[in-house]
C-alpha cells in the first residue's frame, strides 16, 4: 500500500493472521448469551434485590473480557495442538503447522489476550468477585486443550467453558447479591447449561471429520468411542435438551418476566437445530462447516435478539 510504511504493513498482516488463527469473528457464539445474561442482570430483580444498575463502563467490561478471554483460550489451543494438526489432512494448513506464524508470536499473543482479560475485570470494581475468579476460569478456559489426551468428555469441557459466559457475566454484574440470595443465580446458569448442552451438542458433530484420524492417533472424542452415527444421535439429544432448558426457563426463573415473543424464539432455535442435523449425515459430513458456522452464528444472534426485546418491552 502507497505511503504506508513497510514495518506497519508487515504488522497489520500479522495481527489480520493471528485473528483469523484463533477465528476471531467466532466470538459471535458465546458473545451473544453472555450478553443476553447481562440483559436479565440489568431487567430482572430479585427477592432481595432491584435489578443491577446499567453502567457503560460494564458493558465495555462484558466485551473486554469476553474477548480477551476466548482469543487467549483459542490461541493456547493452537499452541498445544500444533502437532496433532500438522499430522492431520484437514488441519494442516492452520496457520502454525503451515509455518504462517511463529510459536514466539502466538505464545505472546495468548500472554496478551489473557492480560486483556484480566485487566477486563477492573472494569466491574467494586465488585472483587470478576478479579478473584478470572484466574481460576482462565486455567478451566486454557485446561480444554488437553481434554481430548485423556477423556472423551471434551466436548463437554468445551460446553462447560462457553457456559461460563453468561454465569460469569451474571456475577460480575450482580456479585454485591449474591452474598445474600443464592438463588439469584438460577438465570444465569439455566442459561449457562442450555450453552452447555448446545456447545457440547454441534462439537461432537464438528468432530465427526476427525473420527479416523482420532482413532488412529488414539486422541478421545465421542465420535471415536461411539462412532460417527452413534455421535449425531447424542448430538441431536444434547440439542433436544437445550431446547428443553430454554423452554423451562421462564419457570424456573420468573423474575424474567418472559412470555410469547421468547416462546417463538425457541421455536426458531428448534427448528434451525432440526435443520443443522438435516445437514449432517453419517455418511455425508460435507456440509458440517455450514452446520457448524452459519446456524449455530443465528441461532446465538436470534435468541439475543429475540430475548433482549421481550426483556425490555
Amino acid at each position: 500500500m502507497n505511503g504506508v510504511p513497510w514495518g506497519l504493513q508487515r504488522c497489520g498482516a500479522r495481527i489480520v493472521q493471528l485473528l483469523q488463527m484463533i477465528r476471531f469473528s467466532h466470538t459471535l457464539f458465546a458473545l451473544p448469551f453472555s450478553m443476553l445474561a447481562a440483559v436479565m442482570a440489568w431487567t430482572a430483580p430479585t427477592r432481595s434485590s432491584g435489578p443491577a444498575p446499567f453502567l457503560w463502563r460494564h458493558l465495555l467490561g462484558i466485551l473486554v473480557c469476553m474477548v480477551g478471554a476466548r482469543s487467549a483460550a483459542m490461541a493456547f489451543n493452537r499452541l498445544v495442538d500444533r502437532r496433532i494438526d500438522a499430522e492431520n489432512p484437514r488441519t494442516s494448513n492452520r496457520h502454525l503447522p503451515a509455518g504462517q506464524l511463529s510459536v514466539g508470536s502466538v505464545v505472546a499473543f495468548t500472554l496478551l489476550a489473557a492480560a486483556v482479560f484480566i485487566a477486563g475485570t477492573l472494569l466491574f470494581l467494586p465488585n472483587r468477585l470478576p478479579l478473584l475468579l478470572a484466574l481460576p476460569v482462565l486455567a478451566f478456559l486454557l485446561l480444554y486443550s488437553f481434554t481430548k489426551r485423556f477423556t472423551e468428555a471434551a466436548h463437554f469441557w468445551l460446553g462447560a467453558s462457553l457456559m461460563l459466559a453468561p454465569v460469569c457475566t451474571w456475577i460480575a454484574l450482580r456479585g454485591q447479591f449474591l452474598e445474600n440470595d443464592l438463588s439469584d443465580l438460577t438465570p444465569a446458569v439455566g442459561l449457562g447449561l442450555a450453552v452447555l448442552f448446545w456447545v457440547s451438542g454441534f462439537d461432537v458433530i464438528y468432530a465427526c471429520q476427525d473420527a479416523e484420524f482420532d482413532r488412529q492417533k488414539r486422541l478421545k472424542s465421542i465420535p471415536a468411542w461411539l462412532g460417527v452415527p452413534g455421535a449425531l444421535r447424542l448430538a441431536a439429544v444434547l440439542h433436544a435438551l437445550t431446547v428443553l432448558v430454554l423452554a423451562v426457563l421462564p419457570w424456573a426463573a420468573p423474575q424474567l418476566r418472559l412470555s410469547w415473543p421468547y416462546g417463538g424464539g425457541i421455536a426458531a432455535v428448534a427448528g434451525l437445530l432440526i435443520y443443522e442435523h438435516r445437514l449432517v449425515r453419517p455418511d455425508d459430513l460435507s456440509r458440517v462447516n455450514v452446520a457448524f458456522f452459519h446456524v449455530n452464528a443465528v441461532v446465538s444472534l436470534g435468541l439475543f435478539v429475540v430475548g433482549t426485546l421481550d426483556l425490555l418491552t
